[in-house]
């Protein structure tokens, strides 16, 4: 490679001999000359070579990264299958979320494809569309056929069906896909070209989803109507077609009288209790997250066999882990021989001296001719090996100590710039570019998460209590991550590694899509609970009809969602597993403790005052007012006894 050069080779140990290839070329275009560099390199007789470094980790990690979700997919489609025809029986209603996520994801990469013509755009992408798509696209046609069935029960025209399901069910997927959208959008304003990359198709899924749940969909349900959504058991299917002994669960028919019901009627009965009980479990689970600590990346969490890695291995065991990715300081002196004035060389021989007396270094390399110099005598850097890998705490407080006391101590001339770069250094950096933006696109999500749904819901109070339950959601699943991965509790039944550092991207993406994410089986419920509400019924008739009607089929989604981030969770790399395993429970938590338990418990508490939308406020979002009103008088129930 052009611009390319070797520096002179080093000792390690008896048997270890490592050099160092410095080269002009991006990470992207080295990692893929490693193939070139080990042909080049060959094997020597008697001895083995080894090609590392953070391009050569990162060539050999692609592939693996790629196989990782190859299997995420093979998990999450069977088990979406199994969800589908326990829910619809076998009928063509099983096919249709399967089209529908088909199309999305088709979709999706080709805009993809399209973006990436004129973005920079990670490799990854394409595997967060199929993953991400596959669920949430699942999960909105599943909700969609759902309400239509349950709507051709009634009176009037398949056409009448459909229009009374889009007008809710397609409306609360609009509005749901709407949160996840700006959820991900977060991402699209992080100061990484990668994560913006990423959140481009993030940020695609849910909209492409949106427009094929409101066009598509419709268009399946009118083409199959009922003939196409008609259910035949499972069980019956077995025993009678292929004359198998198959019994048939005894379930109820009748959504009154089944378990989500008598959940609503132990909630609507005893709701401090269960929001006690709730609310502790999460912040228990949260509390763990004071003790994260992040790292930009580590070699500890990833296969051992590639060649990269064992190289790595190799000269972690001879010089240190540090060795890898050392940390190095450029001076430019500021004119032509300007390295070689006694000013420059007494601030070098001090910063030298102060860094050997670190005791986070094991090896410092420099020497006033080059490569260390350049042949101008202008420009020199000195190389500092660690004594842990570059993303682990140690490492990060050294390069904040070289940067801020180290290097202004040692007294270079005014005319000089010295600057710490390398592993570290990059390390940090990228945490601190990242995170210091984080905070306030948190807070942009929030108030624009926050307006959205109160048009959704023609409230006030609603939204702010979605916005705090998801924040607490979201600490709780930092919190078990941690318990997982650092303190190793369940980690070894569940085959993850245990390690102490979770990687920095990972609480920004959890965030980004589960803010989102999240928000969508609030939405259904919620949703549900309004059309009770403005039917007439009283605040406790409208909660625990909303949680009996919506609990089953937002229990299956949610395993839908489940299973395809458990895919990630199945990979051999740490940080898909620290994902995936994040998602997983998020999604989980939200689907069982928050949505079944919490909602319902503190809307039943907030009374009449969950629906109030002042027609001011009302005039501003261009929805109908929901004024307060007396409290309402019981109507006649089926079943359904709140009191």
């Amino acid at each position: 490679v052009e611009g390319s050069r070797a520096q002179p080779l080093q000792t390690a140990g008896a048997t270890v001999i490592f050099g160092t290839i410095g080269s002009p070329l991006e990470l992207t275009e080295a990692k893929e000359a490693t193939a070139a560099v080990r042909e080049a390199i060959g094997q020597p007789a008697g001895a083995e070579a080894f090609v590392s470094g953070t391009p050569a980790i990162q060539a050999d990690l692609d592939p693996i990264f790629e196989d990782d979700l190859l299997k995420g997919e093979a998990i999450a489609l069977p088990i979406a299958l199994a969800v589908l025809l326990a829910v619809f029986g076998l009928s063509f209603a099983v096919l249709m979320p399967f089209i529908v996520a088909a199309s999305t994801i088709m979709a999706t990469l080709g805009i993809v494809w399209v973006v990436a013509h004129y973005l920079t755009t990670a490799i990854y992408v394409t595997n967060l569309v199929q993953l991400i798509g596959l669920g949430i696209a699942i999960d909105y046609s599943l909700l969609i056929v759902y309400r239509f069935r349950e709507e051709l029960a009634g009176n009037g025209s398949k056409e009448d069906a459909i229009v009374r399901t889009m007008a809710t069910a397609g409306r609360a997927v609009v509005f749901s896909g709407a949160t996840v959208a700006i959820g991900l959008a977060l991402l699209l304003f992080m100061p990484l070209p990668f994560m913006v990359s990423m959140g481009v198709g993030g940020f695609l899924i849910p909209l492409v989803s949106i427009l094929a749940a409101v066009t598509l969909q419709p268009a399946l349900l009118s083409l199959f109507g009922r003939r196409g959504t008609r259910r035949v058991h499972v069980a019956e299917f077995l025993r009678e077609r292929l004359r198998l002994p198959v019994r048939r669960f005894a379930g109820t028919a009748d959504p009154d009288q089944g378990f989500w019901a008598r959940l609503a009627r132990s909630i609507m009965r005893r709701p401090i209790g269960y929001l006690a009980v709730g609310t502790t479990a999460l912040v228990a689970a949260a509390v763990p997250v004071f003790d994260l600590q992040l790292t930009p990346g580590s070699a500890s969490g990833t296969p051992q066999t590639p060649e990269s890695i064992r190289g790595f291995n190799v000269l972690r065991d001879a010089v240190g882990p540090g060795a890898l990715a050392p940390t190095q300081v450029v001076v430019d002196a500021g004119s032509t021989g300007g390295m070689r004035e006694p000013g420059t060389e007494a601030a070098v021989r001090k910063l030298i001296a102060a860094v050997r007396r670190d005791p986070e270094v094991a090896r410092v390399d420099f020497a006033a001719q080059p490569p260390y110099l350049d042949p101008s005598g202008r420009f020199g850097y000195i190389s500092i090996a660690g004594k842990h890998e570059y993303g682990e705490l140690a490492a990060q407080d050294f390069a904040r100590r070289l940067r801020e006391d180290v290097i202004p101590a040692a007294g270079f001339p005014e005319a000089a710039t010295v600057l710490a770069g390398g592993g570290p250094a990059q390390g940090i950096d990228f945490i601190d570019s990242a995170y210091g933006v984080f905070p306030w696109l948190v807070l942009a999500v929030l108030l624009l998460t926050y307006v959205t749904l109160m048009r959704a819901f023609r409230s006030l109070l609603l939204p702010l209590k979605a916005v705090i339950l998801n924040l607490l959601a979201i600490g709780a699943t930092y919190g078990l991550v941690v318990i997982v991965f650092k303190y190793g509790i369940g980690a070894d039944l569940l085959g993850l590694y245990q390690i102490d550092q979770v990687e920095a991207w990972i609480p920004i993406f959890l965030f980004a899509m589960l803010f989102g994410l999240s928000m969508d089986y609030e939405v259904f419920l919620v949703t549900r609970m309004r059309e009770f509400w403005d039917e007439g019924a009283t605040n406790e008739e409208a909660v625990a009809k909303g949680l009996e009607r919506t609990g089953r089929i937002v229990t299956a989604a949610a395993i839908v969602m489940v299973a395809a981030f458990s895919g990630f969770a199945a990979g051999s790399i740490v940080g898909l597993q620290q994902f995936g395993l994040g998602l997983a429970i998020a999604i989980f938590l939200d689907a069982t403790l928050i949505r079944a338990v919490l909602v319902p418990a503190l809307m039943r508490l907030f009374g009449r005052y969950n629906w109030w939308l002042p027609a001011n406020v009302a005039r501003l979002l261009r929805v109908a007012p929901s004024p307060l009103g007396p409290p309402r008088a019981a109507l006649p129930s089926k079943g359904l006894d709140v009191s």
